[in-house]
């Protein structure tokens, strides 16, 4: 089993700039969408973002704001092909 190491989350979002992310909020719903920027709280723009809920893709909202504090994880995700499955 590996540990992971602590990562500064500034470089690593500033890493992410421009390229799919997921975001999962503390109340649960998830934002997929590419990152556009981040401030100095690590608030997130996102552009050409889908909501999910439960896994389940509750639509397109475009561009979005997410305030830092409502943040439970960031992660990048792989570009989609052509019939939006996952890239391996």
């Amino acid at each position: 089993m590996s540990a992971t190491m602590p990562l500064n989350p500034k470089p690593f979002l500033n890493g992410l700039t421009g390229k799919p992310v997921m975001v999962k909020l503390k109340w649960g719903m998830e934002y997929k969408g590419y990152l556009v920027s981040v401030d100095g709280y690590m608030n997130l723009q996102l552009f050409s973002t889908e909501e999910y809920i439960d896994g389940v893709n509750m639509g397109n909202l475009g561009e979005v704001l997410i305030r830092c504090n409502n943040v439970l994880y960031i992660r990048g995700v792989e570009e989609e092909d052509e019939e939006g499955e996952m890239k391996d």
